[in-house]
């Protein structure tokens, strides 16, 4: 990296992050630094850029709208906005959709409709889950180091294990608004749940009038397959929140509903949400997502395979290895040796490619990660 970038980095930029890279460029499933090097990326971006960097129909999108109009407030009809929804709700199977900036938003926004349609105040949640680092969706995430510093929390939250059906029974009531759950905790590194997991989380929903939300920030849009992981499991979520893949990296996050729940006029709102650039590079995005998704399954079983010996866990193109105190020495080696991996929770790598990588990459880069597991 430029030794501007890091001068200028070190005196005006807040420490929140540790990094020691700069991508400059990419395409496909490729990114170049700032001193030329080339990787091949099973980061994209933590799971966002699901149609590879720079897709040419995603840059088309956004060239083409920036000409016509970049912002318009919602106090107005906005381009592209009823037609996104519109996509979201054929491809969730739910009834209607808000957007927001992020997932974090997203996750926010599907708390204040759970306490506002049900009267309830309080969610439940899991251990070592993740939803957002805004003061709400703060409250549903599990993890001590990123929760503690900020509370008091203004949401009531229990937290149960993953997976643990007996202990959410236990603690679900009358006074729960809703229930977080991912279908497969991300940051928690790749941690898939007992089979019959999802049907049980509905069926503990039902019996007590708490509204299940399952946050697809990073298992959705076609990330494990299907459109939304909640769609191996056959059951029907109240709300869900996407964020991450759904617009190929320009920000933007959304909640989709059942019939039944919606926000009404004044209760939600946004200045930057759901405009007409971020909705026109969703659009485009999913049109991709369309063409590439019948694919994603193969490729999540030939990375896994090649993987075999280390014992992968994923689904799709998620997967996830454990690898203890090594992680870190094992992200740098792969690096080195031009491949971008990522160390999520408890010594757990996690690879999260473009959904456009070819069997090429994905052979090249199970090699790379071999060799640097031992």
């Amino acid at each position: 990296m430029a030794e501007d970038s890091r001068v200028l980095d070190a005196r005006y930029y807040m420490p929140a992050f540790g990094r020691t890279m700069k991508i400059v460029r990419g395409a496909g499933s490729r990114v170049w630094d700032d001193q030329g090097k080339e990787y091949i990326d099973c980061v994209a971006g933590i799971a966002v850029c699901s149609t590879g960097h720079c897709h040419p129909l995603v840059v088309e999108a956004i060239c083409g709208q920036a000409k016509d109009l970049i912002h318009c407030s919602n106090l107005y009809y906005v381009p592209n906005q009823a037609e996104l929804a519109e996509k979201l709700v054929g491809i969730t199977g739910l009834a209607k959709a808000f957007f927001s900036n992020s997932g974090a938003e997203a996750n926010d926004g599907a708390m204040k409709l759970a306490r506002v349609r049900t009267g309830r105040k309080n969610f439940v949640a899991f251990a070592h889950g993740f939803h957002g680092r805004t003061c709400g969706s703060l409250a549903v995430t599990h993890k001590p180091a990123i929760r503690e510093p900020f509370e008091p929390l203004s949401a009531p939250c229990a937290f149960v294990d993953y997976g643990d059906l007996d202990a959410l029974a236990e603690v679900v009531d009358n006074d729960t608004a809703g229930v977080f759950v991912e279908p497969i905790q991300g940051e928690a590194g790749v941690i898939i749940p007992p089979d019959g997991f999802l049907q049980g989380v509905r069926e503990i929903c039902d019996d007590t009038g708490a509204l299940m939300i399952v946050d697809e920030v990073q298992t959705g849009m076609g990330r494990t397959g299907k459109w939304f992981a909640f769609q191996h499991s056959g059951v029907i979520p109240d709300i869900i929140t996407i964020a991450k893949g759904l617009a190929s990296g320009f920000p933007i996050g959304a909640l989709v509903a059942r019939e039944g729940l919606e926000f009404t006029k004044g209760e939600h709102g946004s200045t930057f949400a759901g405009g007409p650039l971020a909705c026109a590079t969703a659009l485009a995005t999913i049109g991709v997502v369309e063409e590439i998704l019948p694919d994603v399954t193969r490729k999540g079983e030939r990375f896994m395979k090649g993987l075999a010996t280390h014992n992968p866990r994923g689904r799709g193109l998620m997967i996830g290895m454990s690898v203890g105190d090594r992680c870190p020495e094992v992200q740098q080696t792969c690096a080195e040796n031009g491949v971008l991996v990522n160390c999520a929770a408890d010594g757990n790598l996690r690879l999260i490619p473009p959904l456009v990588i070819t069997d090429e990459e994905i052979d090249t880069a199970v090699g790379v990660i071999n060799a640097a597991l031992g």
